[in-house]
């Protein structure tokens, strides 16, 4: 399969190979595309296969609630007690003490 300047050639898996080009991508995203796959030790092909399958899984998942989120993002960081809901109060200002 030829890859041209503006071209990128991909073989998608459906019960045959069959090709699916994406033409007229942009320099700027066949570079990160190029970049993404080396730290990541795929080929682009490899990478491109990984991003479509990633996309497509997602798309039937709900997303994760803000809480959800919030609670992953700073788990890292040895956040190990559960937050408080906050479910129908009315907000208010930090108290610092002062």
């Amino acid at each position: 399969m030829a890859q041209g300047a503006d071209q990128v050639a991909v073989a998608a898996l459906t019960g045959a190979f069959v090709p699916f080009i994406v033409r007229h991508l942009e320099d700027d995203v066949k570079s990160r595309l190029k970049r993404r796959a080396k730290r990541n030790g795929r080929s682009v092909e490899e990478e491109i296969r990984h991003i479509l399958r990633n996309a497509l899984r997602e798309e039937n998942q709900p997303p994760p609630k803000l809480g959800s989120r919030i609670a992953a993002r700073f788990a890292k960081a040895g956040l190990t007690v559960d937050l408080p809901e906050l479910h129908g109060q009315s907000p208010r200002s930090a108290d610092f003490g002062k």
